[in-house]
């Protein structure tokens, strides 16, 4: 009777284990970015704003307020830094302190989330707002409500998995893109959430073809192809295979399009960029949807 009532037990076990995995598996929908970002489609947006808005006066960068601000005026993905604090709270902030970015001082991972919250956000001219650092979970909240999308940058000494785990907490994987650097930021990023559309290095050739060798499958791909203009050719294989290109203007080419005209951002599309990541948000816009 013992060793009956012992199988009875085991086998229940193993039918909740398999049932649970089975519940998993089914609960675990393709976020919607992986069918709205592809060439063949024409409907996603086609800036991308760096650092969710920089060098607009009383609007810092990685500030929801600025979020607001330009979305009010262009349809956009917005790139956005994630740092954490000393007490583990996921903020927006680039540096490694707040020094530049608030009216405080410190290393964003030493100080407690309650201590950030004393400092105000400064914008790029150094102008004291009334803005504050905001939560991650405030950004997602926000952006969900809104239908937002995110391009989300990891900071180095932040988990994949801690993001994550916070982008499904508040259901927002159907706006948010997790930015990786390098093949093995994006397979450990794919294993961790094969459902998300993934920002993955492709500059060149080389990039490319270390992705291809991985299990990763080129639909959850969206393809960052540095901040130089590429050769065509790398453009095409990667539309060949349905992958979106993004070129960031930010930095020189931006400077090129500012002193030599707006046009620029048509020729750069023209050539194959699909995306324009940009501190110059408005102009780009302007330029390539009028």
């Amino acid at each position: 009777m013992k060793q009956f009532l012992l199988i009875f037990a085991l086998c229940a076990f193993w039918a909740c284990k398999q049932t649970k995995t089975s519940t998993d598996t089914l609960e675990l929908q393709p976020s919607k970015l992986i069918e709205l970002f592809k060439v063949s489609n024409l409907d996603y947006p086609n800036i991308s704003v760096h650092r969710g808005g920089k060098g607009f006066i009383n609007y810092p960068e990685n500030c929801i307020e600025t979020l607001k601000y330009v979305s009010d005026s262009i349809v956009a993905v917005y790139e956005v830094d994630v740092a954490q604090t000393k007490d583990g709270k996921l903020v927006l902030m680039h540096d490694k302190t707040i020094d530049r970015t608030t009216t405080g001082s410190g290393k964003v991972d030493e100080l407690l989330y309650q201590e950030l919250k004393q400092f105000n956000l400064k914008d790029d001219y150094g102008n004291k707002t009334d803005f504050k650092i905001p939560l991650f979970s405030e950004v997602l909240q926000w952006c969900v409500k809104n239908n937002v999308i995110l391009t989300v940058d990891i900071k180095k000494s932040v988990s994949q998995e801690a993001v994550i785990k916070t982008i499904r907490e508040f259901k927002a994987e159907d706006v948010c893109i997790i930015i990786t650097y390098n093949v093995e930021e994006a397979k450990t990023a794919y294993k961790i959430a094969p459902d998300l559309l993934l920002s993955v290095s492709a500059r060149n050739d080389d990039e490319l073809n270390r992705l291809l060798e991985t299990n990763i499958p080129t639909k959850n791909m969206l393809a960052f192809t540095g901040t130089r203009l590429s050769d065509p050719a790398l453009f095409k294989s990667l539309h060949d295979k349905n992958i979106v290109c993004i070129l960031g203007t930010l930095g020189n080419l931006d400077k090129s399009a500012e002193a030599r005209g707006d046009k620029l951002y048509v020729q750069w599309k023209e050539k194959g960029a699909d995306i324009i990541a940009t501190d110059r948000p408005f102009e780009a816009y302007k330029a390539i949807n009028n």
